[in-house]
C-alpha cells in the first residue's frame, strides 16, 4: 500500500513537473507590477491607462491613482491620461513603478466649452482662450477678473486693491463707448463673476474673442464672452481639502516733503508772487501717509467636500475671505456656500449649481489717495478748536481744502451689504446616443443693503456746518432664466455633424426703496447715533422698479471632415424689452471654418505635430442701456399756482427727451489664425489678427439745456468705432526625469479708431482730452510746453510772424508755451493733440519649473507706449494754491537757472496749467505680477497621517516694477473711457505678500 501511494506521488511530481515548464514556456518572466500614477504637482491620476506596448493589454489607475498590471519582465508600459503627456518606461525586472505625467499644455483632445456645449480643442475655428483654475486661484484675488492679468493675449485687466474693488476687464481693445465688462457665463447662468464669486470654486475658464466663438451669446457677447465652469465630484471616495492663505498688502507711497522743507518752498512762492506768507506751524511736521495708509491682511480660508458613485457625484465648498485694508476704516468680507450636484439614471440625467454669498463692505471715504497730499506737513491730525476735533486746513495758517482722512472716514461712513443667491437646475434626456435634450433653469436673486451715516463734525477748511443724517436703502435684483436645447451629433465615416437648436427667455426685476431721517439723536450712554430710520426727523422716503426681459433662438452647425476640414455656423435671434417696438430684434449671424493642413496625406513633417489654420466673421450685438431709454421721463412732483386764489396745483413736467428710434449696436468682426505644434507638441505657436468694427454704437454725448432735456444725456446710435490687432503667444513645455519647465510669452497689439461721431459732431471734448473721427478716442489735447524763459531778452523777444510778443506778461523762469496757431498768444485756440492714452502693445510672460515636490513659477506683465496725466504732479507741482511738494523740487531762481522746473509762485496759474504737456508721462512698466514658491510634503512623510496631500506655498504680487511713471502705480483705471489716461488718484495695486497651506483627505 505505501509502495503504491509513493508511485502516485512521484507520477504527481513528474505531472507538475512537466506542467510547470509549460508555464514557463507559456508565460516567460511574468511578473507583477504595481505602481501609481501621479501629475507632476503629486496629485494622484485616477482613470489613467496602463497599456503593454505593441498590445491591447492593459489596466486602469483607481481613484487613487494606482493600478496593477501583469507582464513580462522586458515589456515596455505606455501610460496615458486625457489632459497629459503619454509616457513609457521599460519594466526591466520592477515590480513596483511609480510615474509622474506633465500636462499636455497643447491637449489637443481637450474639451473645451463653446456655449450651449462643447467641443474638442483640435476642432476649434474661433479664437478661444483656455486659463487654469490653479493659475488663477495661486494669486491673491478678490475676483476673478483679478487673476486673469498677463495669462489671455488680447485681454487687459486693470484694478486696484481697495477692498471689494472689482477689476475692469477688457477684451481686444475698446468696442464701444461704454466702458462695459464681458458676459460671464457661470456653470450655464448668465450672471457676474463680481465679488461675491468665490474663484477658489473655479474648474476651467474659457475667454471667448472673436465673433465666431461668442456669436451663440448673440447681443450681450459684443465685449466678449468668460465661461466659467466650477467644480464637480469625481468618481470615488470621499475626497476632502482645506487651505488657508492669510496675506499681508502694502501701499506704495509718494515722496513728500516734511515741514522744514515745505516751508522753505512755501515761503519763495508767497515771496515771489508778493503776498504775506502764511503763519505755519512750525511745530507740526505730519506724515499723512503714515497716518491714513497701514498694513493690510487677507485672511482666504477654504473647504471643500466631493466624491460620487456610479450614478451621481457631488461637491461643496464653504470660504471666508477677509480684507483688511491698507487705508483706515476701510474692510471687505465674504463668505459664501456651494453645493453642486448631479445624477443619472437610464436616459435621464439631472444637476444643479447652487451657490450663496454674503459679502460686507466698510467702503472709503472721500479719496485719502489724494487728500493726503492735498494737506500739507503742518497742519496736525487732531485740533480741539475745530467742531468734531480734527485738523484741517485754516486760514492764514494753513490755506488749503484738503480733507482730512481719519475725519471723513470717522465723520462720513458708508456700509454695503450683499446677500446672493445663484446657480442653475438642468435636466437631460438622451433619446439616442446622437441625440439630447437639456433644459437648463437658471435663478440668481441678491438682497442689497446700503447704509450711509453722516455725523456732526467738519473734515475741511470752510466746510458749512452739517446737522446728522442717514441714508439708507434696500433693493432686490432677480434674474429668472430658461433654455430648451436640442443637440445632434453623429458621425458618418469621416463625417462628423453636430447640430444645435435653442430657445432662451431671461427676466430682470430690480426694486428699490429707501429713506433718509436728519438729527438723529445720540445714545448718551455709548456716545453713538441712533441710525434707524424711526430716529431723527425731516423723513425722505421713495423707490422705483425696473423691469427688462430678453427672448432669443439660436443654432449651431458644426462639421469637421477627417479632421482636416472644419467648419461652424451660428445663428442667434435676440428681443430685447430695452428697444421700442420695431427695433427690438436682431439678428446675429457668424461662420468660421478651419483647415487642419498638419492631416493631410501630402504634408509629412516629423517635426510640426499640428498646423491649422482659422477664419471667421461673425456679427454680435449690444443692448447696454439701461431699462427705458427709449422712453421719456415724467416728473409728476412739481407744483403749480393758478388762479385768483393763487392756489397750488399738482404738475408734472417731461424732463428727459426719449429716443424711440433706438437700434441694436452691431459689432462686425473678421479674424485670422494659426495654430502650430512642434517637438512633439512641446512648442506651440498661435497668432491671430482681427478687424472689429462696432456700428451705431450707444452714447449719451451732451445736449444743451435750452433743448428741454435735464434728466441726463439721452442715448441715440452714435457712433462707430473699429479697432484692429494681432495676438501672437509661443509656449514651451518639457519634462527631463524629475524636472519639467514651461514658459509662455505673449504679445497684444491693439489700435482703436472713431471712424465717426454722428448725431452731426465730428469731435468731443473732456477735460485735457479730444476724441475725434479719425483718431483713437481719448487723445491727449492739451498746450505744449518749450521749455523756461531764461531772461526778460527771451520773453521780448518770443514773437509771432507778425512781430507781436506773445506772452509779454512772462518774467524769467516761467514756462514758455508754444503759440501753435501763430496768432500773437496763448489760448485755448493752441491745444493741439499731442499723445495716445493707449499702449501701442502690451506683453505678458510666464514661467514655471518643478522639481521632485518643488516647484516655482512667476508672471510678468509689461506696457509700451501709453502717454498718461499724472495727476499727482498736476498738484503737488502747481505752487499757486497750497498743498503739499514733491521731495527734492528745484525751482527755477536767478541763481538756479539750470533746471527744468519753473519759477514757483502763488495765486498765478501761468506756470501751473494742467491743461498742457508738463504733466503728460510715459506710461510703460514692466512688473512681476506674480511670483511663488511651493513645496509638496513626500508620501514618506505623510502616509501615517491619513493625509493624502499637503502643500506649502510662499508667493508675492506686486513687488517688482521697473518705470518712470512719477505716481504711485503705472497700472492704474480709470472708468471713464474718454479720460483712460488720467490718473487722478487711482487706487493702486498693492505689494501683497501670502503664506498658504494645503490638504487633502
Amino acid at each position: 500500500m505505501k509502495t503504491k501511494f509513493t508511485q502516485i506521488l512521484k507520477q504527481r511530481y513528474y505531472l507538475l513537473f512537466f506542467f510547470s515548464l509549460l508555464v514557463q514556456q507559456t508565460y516567460a518572466q511574468q511578473i507583477a507590477i504595481k505602481g501609481k500614477v501621479t501629475s507632476a504637482t503629486g496629485e494622484a491620476i485616477p482613470f489613467a491607462n496602463v497599456i503593454i506596448k505593441n498590445t491591447s493589454n492593459g489596466a486602469v489607475t483607481d481613484f487613487d491613482g494606482s493600478f496593477s498590471i501583469t507582464a513580462k519582465a522586458n515589456d515596455i508600459l505606455v501610460f496615458s491620461s486625457q489632459g497629459y503627456k503619454s509616457k513609457e518606461t521599460a519594466i526591466n525586472n520592477q515590480t513596483s513603478i511609480n510615474i509622474s505625467l506633465a500636462e499636455d499644455a497643447l491637449a489637443l483632445n481637450e474639451v473645451v466649452l463653446v456655449g450651449y456645449g462643447s467641443q474638442q480643442k483640435k476642432d476649434l475655428t474661433g479664437a478661444i482662450s483656455l486659463v487654469k483654475a490653479d493659475e488663477i486661484q495661486k494669486r491673491q484675488i478678490t475676483t476673478v477678473a483679478d487673476g486673469l492679468q498677463g495669462l489671455v493675449t488680447g485681454v487687459k485687466v486693470r484694478g486696484g486693491g481697495k477692498p471689494g474693488q472689482e477689476a475692469n476687464i477688457e477684451i481686444r481693445g475698446l468696442k464701444n463707448l461704454q466702458n462695459a465688462n464681458p458676459l460671464y457665463v457661470i456653470d450655464g447662468l448668465v450672471t457676474s463673476a463680481n465679488r461675491d464669486f468665490n474663484p477658489n470654486d473655479i474648474e476651467s475658464i474659457q475667454v471667448l474673442k472673436d465673433a465666431s466663438a461668442a456669436a451663440i451669446y448673440g447681443s450681450r457677447a459684443a465685449n466678449g464672452v468668460i465661461i466659467i465652469t466650477t467644480k464637480k465630484g469625481k468618481k470615488g471616495p470621499l475626497k476632502v481639502e482645506v487651505s488657508a492663505k492669510t496675506s499681508f498688502t502694502t501701499m506704495p507711497t509718494y515722496s513728500l516733503m516734511g515741514t522744514e522743507e515745505f516751508a522753505k518752498l512755501n515761503n519763495q512762492a508767497y515771496d515771489n508772487a508778493g503776498f504775506a506768507r502764511q503763519n505755519l506751524n512750525m511745530a507740526v511736521n505730519t506724515d499723512w501717509q503714515k497716518e491714513v495708509f497701514k498694513t493690510g491682511m487677507i485672511k482666504d480660508y477654504n473647504a471643500s467636500v466631493s466624491g460620487g458613485g456610479d450614478n451621481s457625484t457631488f461637491f461643496m465648498s464653504a470660504n471666508y475671505f477677509g480684507n483688511e485694508g491698507t487705508v483706515i476704516s476701510t474692510d471687505f468680507d465674504r463668505i459664501s456656500f456651494r453645493v453642486n450636484s448631479s445624477g443619472s439614471k437610464g436616459i435621464f440625467s439631472i444637476g444643479e449649481n447652487l451657490a450663496i454669498s454674503n459679502s460686507k463692505t466698510d467702503e472709503m471715504s472721500g479719496n485719502p489717495i489724494i487728500d493726503v497730499y492735498r494737506l500739507t506737513p503742518t497742519i496736525p491730525v487732531y485740533d480741539a478748536s475745530n467742531p468734531g476735533g480734527y485738523g484741517y486746513g485754516k486760514q492764514g495758517v494753513a490755506d488749503t481744502f484738503g480733507t482730512n482722512p481719519l475725519a471723513i472716514a470717522d465723520f462720513a461712513d458708508t456700509k454695503n451689504e450683499n446677500f446672493r443667491i445663484r446657480g442653475n437646475i438642468w435636466a437631460e434626456i438622451k433619446f439616442a446616443s446622437w441625440l439630447k435634450y437639456r433644459f437648463n433653469f437658471g435663478y440668481e436673486s441678491s438682497f442689497d443693503s446700503y447704509k450711509f451715516l453722516r455725523k456732526v463734525g467738519n473734515w475741511s477748511l470752510n466746510q458749512p456746518p452739517d446737522q446728522s443724517y442717514t441714508d439708507q436703502n434696500k433693493g432686490r435684483s432677480e434674474t429668472k432664466l430658461f433654455e430648451n436645447t436640442l443637440t445632434f451629433k453623429k458621425e458618418f465615416g469621416k463625417h462628423d455633424l453636430t447640430i444645435l437648436v435653442g430657445q432662451t427667455f431671461q427676466k430682470d426685476d430690480y426694486n428699490q426703496i429707501y429713506g433718509t431721517k436728519r438729527n438723529l439723536p445720540i445714545n448718551s450712554a455709548t456716545g453713538q447715533y441712533y441710525d434707524v430710520l424711526n430716529q431723527g426727523d425731516s423723513p425722505v422716503v421713495g423707490g422705483y422698479i425696473n423691469e427688462a426681459a430678453l427672448a432669443s433662438y439660436l443654432g449651431r452647425l458644426e462639421y469637421n471632415y477627417d479632421n482636416r476640414y472644419l467648419f461652424n455656423a451660428v445663428i442667434r435671434r435676440d428681443g430685447s424689452s430695452r428697444f421700442s417696438k420695431g427695433n427690438q430684434w436682431g439678428n446675429f449671424p457668424s461662420v468660421s471654418a478651419g483647415w487642419r493642413i498638419s492631416n493631410e496625406s501630402f504634408f509629412k513633417s516629423e517635426f510640426i505635430k499640428d498646423l491649422k489654420l482659422r477664419a471667421s466673421y461673425g456679427e454680435l450685438g449690444s443692448g447696454n442701456i439701461r431699462e427705458y431709454e427709449s422712453k421719456s421721463f415724467i416728473n409728476n412732483f412739481g407744483q403749480i399756482v393758478l388762479g385768483d386764489g393763487q392756489s397750488l396745483y399738482p404738475s408734472a413736467t417731461q424732463v428727459k427727451l426719449s429716443n424711440a428710434q433706438l437700434r441694436w449696436e452691431k459689432l462686425k468682426q473678421t479674424n485670422f489664425g494659426l495654430d502650430v505644434a512642434v517637438l512633439n507638441n512641446d512648442l506651440r505657436f498661435t497668432a491671430d489678427y482681427f478687424i472689429a468694427r462696432t456700428e451705431d454704437v450707444l452714447f449719451g454725448f451732451p445736449i444743451l439745456l435750452t433743448t428741454g432735456n435735464d434728466g441726463g444725456n439721452p442715448i441715440s446710435n452714435a457712433a462707430t468705432v473699429e479697432n484692429k490687432g494681432i495676438e501672437l503667444e509661443l509656449a514651451y513645455s518639457k519634462k527631463i526625469n524629475d524636472f519639467s519647465f514651461n514658459a509662455s510669452l505673449n504679445f497684444t497689439k491693439v489700435n482703436n479708431k472713431l471712424v465717426a461721431l454722428g448725431n452731426g459732431q465730428n469731435e468731443n471734448i473732456v477735460g485735457n482730452t479730444m476724441t475725434r473721427a479719425g483718431n483713437a478716442v481719448g487723445m491727449w489735447y492739451v498746450l505744449q510746453t518749450d521749455g523756461l524763459f531764461q531772461s526778460q531778452e527771451e520773453v521780448q523777444n518770443y514773437k509771432n510772424a507778425a512781430g507781436k510778443v506773445i506772452m509779454p506778461n512772462a518774467v524769467p523762469g516761467d514756462i514758455r508755451f508754444k503759440d501753435v496757431n501763430g496768432d500773437g498768444e496763448i489760448n485755448n485756440k493752441d491745444k493741439d493733440i499731442v499723445g495716445s492714452p493707449w499702449p501701442e502693445f502690451e506683453m505678458g510672460f510666464n514661467a514655471g519649473a518643478e522639481y521632485k515636490g518643488f516647484d516655482f513659477s512667476m508672471n510678468w506683465i509689461a506696457s509700451h507706449g501709453a502717454t498718461v496725466y499724472d495727476g499727482f504732479r498736476s498738484v503737488v507741482d502747481r505752487f499757486d494754491d497750497n498743498s503739499n511738494y514733491r521731495t527734492g523740487i528745484q525751482p527755477w531762481t536767478p541763481e538756479n537757472p539750470n533746471t527744468d522746473f519753473p519759477r514757483i509762485t502763488k495765486g498765478s496759474t501761468l506756470n501751473s496749467r494742467g491743461d498742457s504737456d508738463r504733466f503728460l508721462e510715459s506710461g510703460d512698466f514692466i512688473r512681476l505680477k506674480y511670483i511663488g514658491f511651493g513645496y509638496n510634503l513626500p508620501d514618506s512623510v505623510l502616509k501615517n497621517s491619513g493625509i493624502t496631500r499637503a502643500r506649502l506655498t510662499l508667493s508675492a504680487q506686486n513687488v517688482i516694477t521697473i518705470t518712470k511713471y512719477k505716481g504711485l502705480d503705472p497700472e492704474f483705471t480709470n472708468s471713464n473711457i474718454f479720460e483712460r489716461g488720467v490718473d487722478n488718484g487711482a487706487f493702486p495695486n498693492l505689494q501683497t505678500y501670502s503664506f498658504g497651506v494645503e490638504f487633502s483627505f
